[in-house]
């Protein structure tokens, strides 16, 4: 049978049966409009709350790890040698917090196809003084524009510019909550204590606000010239160096081959943040458990509604298969009334899916604790789409398939005898 006249069959049927139509299209746009909104949200807020990590944590961390020695001097004399050993309370050995050429491996490594950027970095303990009130706290010395490039710094930094520290010798970007404590602010001065117990004004730059709380009360930003004229050590002086990746993937290989070739610790983002990385595979396992749960709820009302308007077709079904209509034909009317409503249905869903996306991407949200996010988090991925239209299309086929292939076996005889 010609298709147009297939289709035109499928389309009277449709327009017969208006009502039903309308609630089985609708069937397909809520469950795609709600798949594409709740997929779209969700993943958004995974994303918000893993660059709020990530973004801050090198993929690989490299410094000089205090640990006891390996070797005790009982194992160096001979007449011990097949002996077993214990020693109890064993010290950690003296080593120094500096990297040894910590300016050449920096260059190996940037010049390393799989690095994005290697930058050094000077942490040193100190105490912050502003009248009677003083505190411990963390001061990193950086290279203030590689860290704004690699690790996205800039994006949190609440008051004043990263290029404020680059041209300031003696300058400083406080953490918010030292800033609140000292009730400093841009502009103004902080004296710092180190542990040695020399005390160096530095000017106020710039405030610094990571989200984490614990961070924001005692960290604090420098150049590195800064920290190592407070420290009084010599320009080659580094203590850490942070390493980004093209692909995060690298970073537990890489580091391992850092170890094995400089015998330096080089700690990898995922062993950094492993309990971090177990809670982001439950939250994403549980968006595409529920947004899965919505397409198959969506399927099963598709197919309960064109099971039901087949049920309703008897008489239409015999009275097309006595005027030479194979059963086959039949079967075609059916499965392209399905098609037609997953299209229509899907292409709704998408657009309202993606009009309420938008919706909640304008939608205020202000919070101290993450202050460069000013509304809610919307993950606009194309993919999302592909798979909600594929989903829909799909669905309704399959949902039309079974009840098609029901009309397709009826036997025109006994229906027309029951008239």
């Amino acid at each position: 049978m010609k298709r147009s006249v297939i289709l035109s069959i499928a389309k009277t049927h449709m327009l017969s049966k208006f009502k039903q139509t309308v609630i089985a299209a609708l069937g397909v746009t809520f469950g795609i409009g709600s798949y594409i909104t709740l997929v779209s949200f969700m993943t958004g807020l995974n994303h918000m709350l893993d660059d709020l990590i990530l973004n801050q944590t090198p993929h690989i961390h490299i410094f000089n790890e205090i640990e006891p020695s390996k070797e005790q001097p009982v194992s160096l004399y001979d007449s011990f040698k097949d002996s077993f050993n214990v020693v109890h309370s064993i010290k950690p050995k003296q080593t120094q917090k500096k990297i040894h050429n910590a300016q050449p491996i920096i260059e190996h490594l940037n010049n390393d196809i799989r690095v994005r950027g290697a930058v050094p970095q000077i942490k040193t303990q100190i105490f912050y003084i502003a009248g009677s009130i003083d505190f411990g706290g963390n001061l990193t010395g950086v290279d203030i524009l590689q860290e704004a490039e690699l690790f996205s710094l800039k994006d949190y930094i609440i008051e004043g510019k990263p290029v404020d520290l680059h041209n300031t010798t003696n300058g400083i970007i406080l953490g918010v909550g030292v800033a609140e404590k000292l009730s400093l602010e841009v502009g103004e001065r902080v004296q710092v204590n180190t542990v040695k117990g020399e005390t160096f004004p530095l000017k106020v730059v710039g405030i610094y606000q990571s989200g984490i709380t614990e961070i924001d009360n005692i960290q604090s930003f420098t150049n590195l010239k800064t920290v190592q004229r407070l420290l009084g050590e010599p320009e080659n002086y580094i203590t850490d160096v942070n390493v980004k990746l093209f692909d995060i993937e690298e970073a537990g290989p890489m580091s391992k081959e850092i170890e094995d070739q400089f015998g330096l610790t080089a700690i990898d983002i995922k062993t950094a943040n492993a309990q971090f990385e177990t809670g982001t595979t439950i939250r994403n396992l549980i968006t595409y458990a529920v947004s899965f749960t919505l397409l198959i709820v969506a399927g099963f009302g598709i197919y309960n509604i064109l099971n039901m308007l087949i049920y309703e077709k008897m008489n239409d079904i015999a009275i097309l298969k006595a005027t030479g209509f194979s059963g086959r034909d039949v079967q075609l009317i059916f499965m392209s009334q399905a098609l037609i409503i997953g299209v229509i249905g899907g292409m709704l869903g998408l657009l309202i899916g993606y009009i309420l996306s938008v919706m909640i991407d304008h939608t205020p949200f202000n919070t101290e604790a993450l202050p460069t996010i000013t509304t809610y988090p919307v993950n606009f991925d194309p993919w999302f789409y592909v798979i909600g239209i594929s989903f829909a299309i799909v669905s309704t086929f399959l949902a039309g398939y079974w009840p098609s292939k029901r009309a397709k076996n009826i036997d025109p005889v006994r229906i027309i005898n029951r008239l």
